[in-house]
């Protein structure tokens, strides 16, 4: 089974840093490139750090109803994810699925019987996003949106060593890019 990781805040909406689930809003072409994903047969998951429960800026339900609206938004573009893989915790808890430990992938992993070799990930972050994908061993799409920018200049350093195999200026390029890798590999393997 073959699955892409998107995170949240800064790949498919809001700024890049996290905000209140009621005031996260998708960017426009997200729904379309989410339901591009869903035609492929791939899994689409989310893939976020929502380290502002765990710190007391809102509460774990909040987050739930934030998903529900999420999910319901992408339903109006007949799109939808197949699941959701978030780490509420404060950062000193020091877990194991907060990115950019793979704790998370781990889980989707297990529940899913994926091959993260397979899988991709999706994000704006070099030292969340992208350093979570070198550790899991999947395909590393950096997107331009959010923190994107910044992570490739004046944060390059915190994530020295990973090269994305594909930077995308936004979520449309990068699922471009993937449907395409993925119609590469399925043509070799026939």
């Amino acid at each position: 089974m073959k699955a892409v990781f998107l995170d949240r805040d800064g790949t498919i909406g809001g700024t890049g840093g996290g905000m209140h689930p009621f005031e996260f809003s998708m960017y426009e072409f997200a729904p379309k490139a989410i339901r591009l994903l869903n035609e492929s047969g791939v899994k689409v998951f989310l893939f976020t750090n929502q380290t502002r429960v765990g710190r007391g800026y809102f509460t774990e339900d909040e987050l739930l109803k934030g998903f529900k609206m999420m999910k319901q938004e992408l339903g109006k573009h007949s799109a939808f994810l197949d699941d959701i893989f978030y780490c509420p915790h404060n950062p000193i808890d020091e877990c194991e699925c907060q990115k950019p430990n793979i704790g998370l992938l781990l889980e989707a992993q297990e529940k899913y019987n994926l091959d993260l070799k397979e899988c991709y990930i999706v994000g704006d972050t070099g030292n969340s996003d992208m350093v979570a994908a070198s550790k899991a061993g999947t395909k590393k799409v950096l997107v331009k949106t959010g923190w994107g920018e910044g992570s490739l200049t004046e944060y390059r350093d915190s994530w020295k060593g990973i090269d994305p195999d594909f930077i995308a200026n936004d979520l449309v390029e990068a699922v471009n890019w993937i449907t395409n890798d993925l119609q590469n590999l399925e043509f070799k393997s026939s």
